[in-house]
């Protein structure tokens, strides 16, 4: 058969032109799944976006309701500390589901992130205003903390140190992963665990006016069993002899000094930060200077991210690039104390001054609570 130049270009032309419109309809259809995929990404987030901001809605209007009542006394950093290990309701909502969502971004941007042990711990005292502060702290972006308290070295030190780190959000090299649980401060064996751990930990205690402590304490117990007895008959082992009852712990955690000697057997007082609870509603700004400065970290956490409330009687939470509304923290913030004998407030005042001022040697630093 006779070689056709005609016959050949029929021949490549089509072929070549096929080609072309198979490429064309890859990109196609590429573009069309991808489309498809944003679109389900983004349709699959929203039904949770709507769950926080009702969620957030709802703590609001509670927290608002809780302000109509008037009393005497006020429960400002009202942190909880229940048994069962949880966090606040606020944290559970709103902190855990914010670390876990930055978890999970910063994850995905940064594979070489890990879990690490905690180089700082807050470790008390309850009641004393840890909750406030550590979501302060979650604020830095150079800090990942763990919301809910873990217990690890007062109840779960059976089940190891790879179980402690499994509870840890991820962290790259130049954060810092922090946890806090208040109960370890006045646990015996909690300083040589974590001293075994890591001699370098960093430390921090948040403490309180122990008499203001203590009423706080019991008001949120009796929140919960309303039939327990009153704060006088707990306070006194013998309320005609005036003896105080230091077993009961809302009296002994306030006994500062006591404590502070088993953490200064085994950590110099240099790794141990005081952060009083009153300046921490008072000059909450002041205070995150202290604590940034003690960490090593820049002074991020500034006045500009803090609202006072002088309804609630605390400061609030605010993004300070945004004109969204302070959130507060907790809607149990602000119960009322119970009216309480002045009597027995001024024994309990007596009985704390030499522990006080104690403390006051020890740690260097005058709180002013006599």
């Amino acid at each position: 058969m006779e070689y056709s130049p005609i016959l050949h270009n029929l021949h490549v032309v089509p072929s070549s032109h096929v080609k072309n419109k198979l490429f064309v309809f890859c990109i196609m259809l590429s573009l069309w799944v991808y489309m498809i995929y944003c679109c389900v990404g983004y349709c699959s987030t929203v039904p949770n976006l709507t769950y926080r901001s009702v969620n957030r809605h709802e703590n609001d209007s509670e927290i608002d309701n809780q302000d109509s009542s008037v009393g005497a006394s006020r429960d400002l950093l009202n942190n909880e500390n229940d048994l069962d290990s949880r966090g606040d309701e606020w944290d559970e909502i709103r902190g855990e589901a914010k670390a876990l969502d930055d978890n999970a971004m910063s994850g995905f941007l940064n594979e070489s992130e890990s879990k690490k042990l905690p180089q700082a711990i807050i470790i008390g005292v309850k009641k004393g205003g840890t909750r406030a502060l550590l979501e302060f702290l979650r604020l830095h972006p150079d800090i990942r903390a763990v919301g809910a308290e873990p217990h690890f070295f007062d109840r779960n030190y059976d089940k190891g140190l790879e179980w402690y780190r499994e509870l840890m959000p991820k962290s790259s090299e130049g954060q810092l992963t922090m946890e806090k649980t208040p109960s370890y401060y006045v646990t015996k064996e909690v300083p040589a665990r974590i001293y075994t751990m890591s001699k370098d930990t960093k430390l921090i205690v948040v403490v309180r006016d122990p008499v203001t402590r203590a009423i706080s304490d019991y008001t949120q117990t009796r929140s919960k069993k309303p039939d327990i007895p009153s704060f006088e008959s707990l306070t006194f082992k013998n309320i005609s002899a005036g003896l105080i009852d230091t077993t009961w712990s809302a009296v002994q955690i306030g006994m500062y000094a006591k404590h502070l000697e088993r953490w200064l057997q085994y950590f110099p007082t240099e790794q141990l930060l005081f952060v009083s609870g009153e300046r921490l509603i008072s000059d909450p700004a002041g205070e995150m200077a202290r604590v940034q400065d003690f960490l090593g970290l820049r002074r991020v956490v500034t006045e500009k991210h803090f609202h006072f409330n002088p309804a609630k009687g605390f400061p609030c939470l605010k993004r300070p690039e945004g004109n969204s509304k302070p959130h507060c923290l907790g809607k149990t913030k602000g119960r009322t104390h119970p009216n309480i004998d002045p009597e027995v407030v001024q024994r309990l005042r007596d009985f704390y001054k030499p522990y006080n001022r104690k403390f006051y040697r020890m740690t260097g630093h005058d709180f002013g609570w006599d």
